[in-house]
């Protein structure tokens, strides 16, 4: 009972057997029959349900204002907005009602609330924690996500609820795919000057420019890059055919209820009739486009950091531009499951009036547990409080969590997937971790006396970029599997483009003396593809 008698609320949109679901809408509300599962998992690990939070209707929304039971004010003031749509999951918690809450994240909504209530704000990746028993927003892209006071507390949570759920069509089964789990050497990215926006919030610009600094002194390295493709996959959420999954999700109640929904919630949702199968695989075009746009930028970063949002903005000034406003708070939030991707909101500091700050770091998918780690060391960097009750942060513990201590090895013949020694990796557990290719300074040679056939790749001064396969396997299999390995091949250090180092195959250079010099091809599969060998 790694929880109990730990105290957590829900989002009103999470059921929770016997208890009504409203999400905040009166006229939809119903007893729910059975527990969510991401809380199931919660209330098995000891925790306890104090109760359900409010939320902008049907989590359509940034703000928290946007429901029959009224706005949720800023937990620092109670002039400006806390934040949506999961805004009572973060009031709650920046109010020490509870010790952690849960939330949903489709646009945003489990960030920008933390960014404005000094919180933390986890957002898995995608399928890690079960949505059966969540109402749906955007079914293919929500998320439950966790409020906490710190890193460590929102890792705890994270590491009960990852499971894999049979029974959710959406679920995925964790990976351990490895990531940053320290600023020292870290390369941290940064949108260009010009492409951040803080709607002439001279503060929260300023905040972010010394968050910046801050990460620099724990070791971090700022690397420049091109936001553009982020930015326009965050357009396309809600300018894009996505609002049609909205729609898909309660279209039965809002044909009946219209006048049920908030004002602003209906004529959000509406739109999501519009739509033709024609623009959503347009869009789906578009947003794989932009998906391979932003691939260099992980290869030349390990983490992303924005703002977690560009202002904030007081509850008149809300009421009289909701829809434009709103936007104006996605900007930094609304490409991150479109582009499936791990991130955490982090208390970066206060501005003079004494409202919060927050950034957000971002990675891939699966790497939520090194950014657990990693907002461990930047929450302690840039604030010295927790939630909005001024409690000093608890004395730094060990990292909250560790590398899995696996080995990555490129190979580049009979090794890769499908070929015919595959299996010595598989069968030690092995696991790929993608296909990419070396930098250009390598050749690839056909060697003879070998069956299976298998290649030999030697570093050489004029060379070429060479296809290989990254795997991930223990220690000890890497051990077994090495011992395995026959003259003249063996083990070194490959780069791989991006300028990442990892072990991998390469060959004693007298081997390949008379041997084929296939580097032009640029792999061994297009070679066996000219000897029309299939294997």
């Amino acid at each position: 009972l790694p929880l109990y008698g730990i105290p957590f609320a829900i989002k009103d949109n999470i059921d929770l057997a016997g208890h009504p679901t409203t999400a905040a809408c009166r006229e939809y509300s119903y007893v729910a029959q059975q527990t969510a599962a991401a809380v199931q998992t919660l209330l098995d690990a000891g925790a306890m349900v104090i109760g359900k939070t409010n939320l902008d209707q049907f989590a359509t929304g940034l703000v928290g204002t946007r429901s029959p039971y009224g706005a949720c004010a800023n937990t620092f003031d109670a002039r400006y907005i806390s934040g949506g749509s999961s805004s009572g999951s973060a009031v709650a918690v920046a109010a020490s009602l509870v010790s952690f809450s849960l939330g949903t994240d489709t646009a945003g909504s489990g960030r920008i609330p933390a960014g404005f209530n000094n919180l933390i704000g986890l957002k898995p990746t995608r399928g890690l924690v079960s949505t059966r028993g969540v109402v749906p927003a955007c079914r293919s892209l929500d998320c439950v996500s966790i409020f906490a006071l710190t890193a460590e507390d929102a890792h705890a949570v994270f590491d009960v609820m990852a499971r894999f759920d049979a029974q959710d069509p959406y679920s995925r089964e964790e990976r351990r795919v490895g990531g940053a789990f320290s600023f020292e050497g870290c390369r941290v990215g940064v949108p260009r000057t010009a492409q951040l926006e803080f709607f002439g919030n001279r503060e929260y610009e300023k905040l972010f420019h010394a968050a910046l600094e801050k990460l620099e002194r724990l070791g971090a390295k700022r690397v420049t890059i091109d936001f553009a493709p982020f930015l326009a996959a965050a357009k396309l959420l809600y300018e894009g055919p996505w609002v049609a999954e909205r729609y898909v999700a309660i279209r039965e109640f809002l044909e009946k209820n219209a006048q049920a929904l908030h004002p602003v919630t209906r004529e959000i949702i509406s739109g999501g009739a519009k739509p033709r199968a024609a623009e959503a695989f347009a869009a789906q075009y578009r947003l794989q486009a932009l998906l391979r746009e932003a691939e260099p930028v992980w290869q030349a970063v390990d983490v992303l950091v924005a703002p977690t949002a560009g202002t904030i903005y007081t509850l008149a000034q809300l009421e009289a531009d909701p829809i434009r406003l709103n936007s104006n708070l996605g900007v930094y939030t609304n490409f991150v499951n479109l582009m499936d991707l791990s991130a955490i909101a982090v208390p970066a500091g206060f501005t003079p009036d004494k409202l919060p700050f927050g950034i957000t770091l971002l990675a891939p998918a699966f790497q939520d547990r090194a950014l657990c780690a990693l907002a461990q060391q930047a929450q302690r960097a840039l604030v010295a409080t927790m939630g909005a009750r001024h409690q000093p942060l608890p004395p730094a513990a060990p990292s909250v969590a560790r590398p899995n201590g696996k080995i990555k090895l490129a190979v580049c013949g009979a090794h890769m997937s499908g070929l015919p020694l595959n299996p010595q990796l598989t069968e030690r557990g092995a696991r790929l971790l993608r296909s990419t290719r070396t930098t250009p300074n390598y050749r690839l040679y056909a060697l003879e006396g070998f069956s299976p056939p298998r290649p030999g790749m030697i570093r050489a001064a004029e060379g070429a970029a060479i296809e290989v396969e990254v795997w991930e396997l223990a220690p000890e299999g890497f051990g077994t599997f090495v011992d395995g390995i026959p003259a003249p091949l063996g083990i070194g250090t490959v780069e791989l483009e991006g300028g990442d180092e990892v072990k991998g195959f390469l060959c004693e250079a007298y081997a390949t003396r008379g041997a084929q010099d296939v580097s032009h091809l640029g792999g061994w599969r297009a070679y066996l593809k000219t000897k029309g060998e299939r294997r």
